[in-house]
């Protein structure tokens, strides 16, 4: 008969997750709540882990944070990247416009733009994440400004036109349409904006 004592090494092994499915629910948190106003119970509470398992995974909470940062980047603002591609600019300026209402109606998503809402009104604790994510919008305005000086040379944008500014209105009309959203706005009110704006522009 075997009397050893059991292994307490062998006993109790960690509670496996969904690394994805857990990263996914820490951008919902930060998206609905901000950097700040998510705390670490809301966080580990979604992502369904405790706090050790989270640090072992994720890294402290501003490391999580630049983690789900570029999901979002990657999933749910792949409409920008699509948009960006498109032949013209005019079919670039509505299909961004476009894509942005149709992401910011979605039912499934909190209400607004985490790129706007996760770090604007911050404290000295949060200057590295809200350091982050200004640096995060000044790539997607270069991105966009890239676009907008290959369309002029295309000769789809007046060559009076400076293509920063230009690139920076649409920036600013997408960035308006998140804000618009973030205080209630419904889908069909957003996309009356963004015809509206299109008119304006001329396409």
């Amino acid at each position: 008969m075997d009397t050893e004592a059991p292994n307490p090494g062998k006993i109790g092994r960690p509670r496996g997750f969904d690394e994805e499915a857990a990263l996914e629910a820490a951008m919902r948190v930060f998206w609905a709540k901000s950097y700040e106003g998510a705390t670490m119970s809301d966080l580990t509470e979604a992502m369904g882990i405790n706090r050790s398992s989270m640090y072992a995974a994720f890294g402290d909470k501003e490391t999580l944070f630049r983690r789900a940062i570029e999901r979002y980047r990657a999933r749910p603002m792949t409409y920008i990247r699509e948009a960006l591609a498109l032949p013209t600019l005019p079919e670039v300026v509505p299909a961004l416009l476009h894509g942005t209402v149709e992401f910011l109606g979605s039912s499934g998503n909190p209400r607004g733009c985490l790129s706007l809402q996760a770090t604007l009104a911050s404290g000295t604790d949060a200057e590295p994440a809200r350091d982050a994510m200004i640096e995060w919008r000044k790539q997607g305005e270069a991105a966009l400004k890239k676009r907008v000086q290959q369309g002029q040379r295309d000769g789809d944008l007046d060559k009076k036109i400076n293509p920063s500014d230009f690139a920076h209105y649409l920036s600013m009309l997408m960035s308006g349409l998140g804000i618009q959203a973030a205080n209630g706005a419904t889908k069909t009110e957003l996309k009356r904006y963004a015809e509206m704006a299109l008119r304006f522009l001329g396409y």
